[in-house]
């Protein structure tokens, strides 16, 4: 069967995106813990409500904003690297760029609530060596209920799912490449429609959650599909529609509790992405904006874990302005030294000691 090629597809926005997901993030989180837990207000809430949530109609809180952009660009950046590279080196590399500094940030979690200094983000009261242990697998997704020490890492697992989907259909993703998103359309349908009607102790009901968020990424697949012109018009239409009716699935599965404007606000992110992702203006060479961008996932894993000691600090005394700022600060500095004395030293050392053991293998084979 004859292999299709690859083409790169230049994204020069891709940090202003990043940034953006980024700032939604850290301000959906603001949101929730001003609003919902706190009783509290501030003007950049209202400002933000009336402008994006009461006039352009996305999800309250600005929930999956900064998710939907980061799942989409995982989509669409790595559909092409899945097709290159062999099933071993596009994992070796997914994970050397992931998982050092999601160790980091678990331990830091762990350490926090055993000290009493943080609580879990799960319910719990505290959390136990096994239970943390598996934590830093992403394993307390799947345990009943869940244990969740670090909430945002649960998009890690989706993530990961699509990285090993993508591996295993490899073959197909660089013969037929279309048939991969349509494919996991049906496979993320038939899990949440399993868990909508399977006996309550044979259901996973974070399953549900990743088979509701993969679409996203597919979209992103698909864009860079259609942009490489791997598939034809028709075929992506078919795809994209597969996409929507899985998140409709979803919606009656409650899937997101934002539901009635999900689908909206998607469009919308996808929209943006769409516009932006290839844009190639004077913004997206500020040097804010590449610090933001690559800084990105630093920002996004550890955000939670100081936004409210911060802010329960600094706000009874100079007001939420100032613990906001203080708190942006706070993730600027540790998010510098994850991406410094971390990420890249540790992608740096892996992908160093994986082509020496790639080396190695190879003069065996020849002799």
């Amino acid at each position: 069967m004859q292999t299709v090629a690859a083409p790169r597809v230049q994204m020069n926005g891709a940090n202003l995106l990043r940034t953006i997901a980024a700032l939604a993030v850290l301000y959906s989180h603001i949101s929730f813990y001003l609003l919902d837990d706190v009783g509290g207000g501030w003007w950049m809430l209202d400002l933000v409500g009336v402008v994006f949530i009461g006039g352009l109609g996305l999800n309250l809180h600005l929930s999956f904003v900064g998710v939907s952009i980061f799942m989409l660009l995982t989509g669409l950046l790595i559909t092409r690297s899945a097709m290159r590279q062999s099933r071993r080196d596009f994992m070796v590399a997914r994970l050397a760029r992931l998982v050092p500094a999601f160790w980091f940030a678990i331990a830091l979690a762990v350490i926090l609530v055993k000290l009493g200094l943080n609580g879990m983000f799960s319910g719990q009261p505290g959390i136990t060596n096994g239970e943390a242990a598996l934590s830093f697998f992403l394993g307390g997704f799947f345990l009943k209920p869940e244990v969740a020490v670090l909430g945002v890492t649960w998009t890690l697992v989706v993530q990961v799912a699509f990285y090993l989907y993508c591996t295993s259909m490899r073959s197909t993703l660089r013969s037929r490449p279309i048939v991969v998103p349509i494919l996991g359309a049906a496979l993320c349908a038939l899990i949440i429609t399993y868990n909508m009607y399977a006996p309550q102790p044979y259901a996973i009901p974070f399953l549900t959650k990743v088979g509701a968020i993969l679409p996203t990424l597919f979209l992103g697949q698909i864009i860079y599909l259609g942009w490489a012109r791997l598939a034809t018009w028709r075929w992506l239409s078919v795809a994209v529609i597969a996409q929507i009716e899985v998140i409709r699935l979803a919606m009656e599965a409650r899937a997101f509790w934002t539901s009635d404007r999900y689908l909206w606000t998607l469009f919308v992110i996808v929209a943006t992405v769409v516009v932006l992702a290839r844009y190639d203006g004077p913004i997206t060479r500020w040097p804010v904006i590449r610090w933001i961008g690559t800084r990105s996932y630093g920002i996004y894993l550890i955000h939670t874990l100081i936004l409210y000691r911060i802010y329960a600090t600094v706000e009874p005394h100079f007001g939420p302005t100032v613990a906001v700022i203080a708190f942006l600060i706070g993730t600027a500095a540790i998010a510098e030294i994850m991406y410094r004395w971390i990420e890249l030293p540790a992608a740096r050392w892996i992908s160093e000691w994986y082509a020496r053991i790639s080396a190695r293998s190879a003069a065996r084979s020849a002799a």
